[in-house]
């Protein structure tokens, strides 16, 4: 491995927060797959996937030879009646014991799953843009980085969204290739255009074909991944080539996570499923840092 910073996803090995998610592999089967295929971290994944306890969360990564990344967090940023920044210093305190340098935040809409969001009022997109920044200063006072995740139904997802953020909050991104693709965004382009907001990196690549049906409506998010809407990095729509040598030569010296939305229906027979597709977006993405 290269000595960039090269972290898997649970949400690669099906592992996701969504109620009905498909079959949730084991845990130490997970992270033992992904040590096997060269990754060094692990971002923590739903709840109930690593140990509440920091410290016996980062026992149970170190047992695996893996670090802490940080991981995804859905919060209700846009409500003026409710205030999240209880709810985001008790993960901020959990982050910090656990080493985990990056908090990614996700403006939920308060809904179980991704196939719909509502607009926002011009009031509640003040309430949000303001909750962005003051969430970033939270974060910094316990030694973590706070950025937030355009993704598909949430209520930052489409261009007109990312603008939104670029203006009104000093927050960086986690700057996910496939959500930004699906959404609207060019993200070859805004790897080029704001690395200097770019905190944290998601590698997806995506197969255009599917995310149309996505974007028409034809079919939800959730069927889109079924349906293969997200594939091993370099084997998609996504220009990953391109991205990675903008963010190298902007001297991004974040994370890079391997994250393949995927869904699992039963568990895969040993060296199978989606450890196949773990291993090739490493061989991948180190193809191209090798090729400077």
């Amino acid at each position: 491995m290269s000595q960039r910073k090269i972290a898997g996803a649970p949400i690669s090995w099906g592992v996701c927060e969504v109620p009905g998610w498909g079959h949730q592999m084991p845990r130490d089967r997970v992270l033992a797959e992904m040590k096997s295929v060269g990754l060094t971290a692990c971002e923590f994944g739903p709840l109930g996937f690593l140990p509440e306890s920091p410290s016996e969360r980062t026992a149970v990564l170190a047992a695996h030879g893996l670090t802490a990344v940080g991981g995804f967090v859905p919060v209700l940023l846009h409500r003026a009646d409710h205030d999240p920044e209880p709810e985001i210093r008790t993960e901020l305190e959990a982050f910090r014991e656990a080493g985990a340098e990056v908090l990614v935040l996700a403006a939920s809409t308060g809904l179980d799953d991704y196939n719909s969001r509502p607009e926002l009022t011009e009031s509640e997109w003040a309430t949000l843009l303001a909750n962005l920044t003051r969430l970033e200063s939270v974060a910094a006072d316990y030694g973590v980085t706070a950025v937030i995740h355009p993704h598909v139904g949430t209520l930052i997802e489409g261009p007109a969204d990312v603008q939104r953020v670029l203006d009104g909050s000093s927050i960086g991104f986690c700057f996910d290739t496939g959500h930004m693709m699906i959404g609207g965004t060019d993200p070859v382009r805004f790897a080029r255009e704001h690395p200097d907001r770019i905190g944290h990196v998601h590698l997806k690549d995506v197969r255009s074909r599917v995310a149309k049906r996505v974007i028409d409506g034809e079919i939800t998010y959730y069927e889109g991944v079924v349906d293969g809407l997200y594939t091993p990095v370099g084997e998609g729509d996504v220009d990953i080539t391109a991205i990675v040598r903008s963010l190298e030569g902007a001297a991004y010296a974040g994370w890079y996570v391997l994250e393949q939305d995927n869904v699992i229906d039963s568990e895969p027979e040993p060296n199978g499923g989606p450890v196949a597709d773990a291993r090739a977006s490493v061989t991948f993405l180190e193809r191209i840092f090798a090729a400077g």
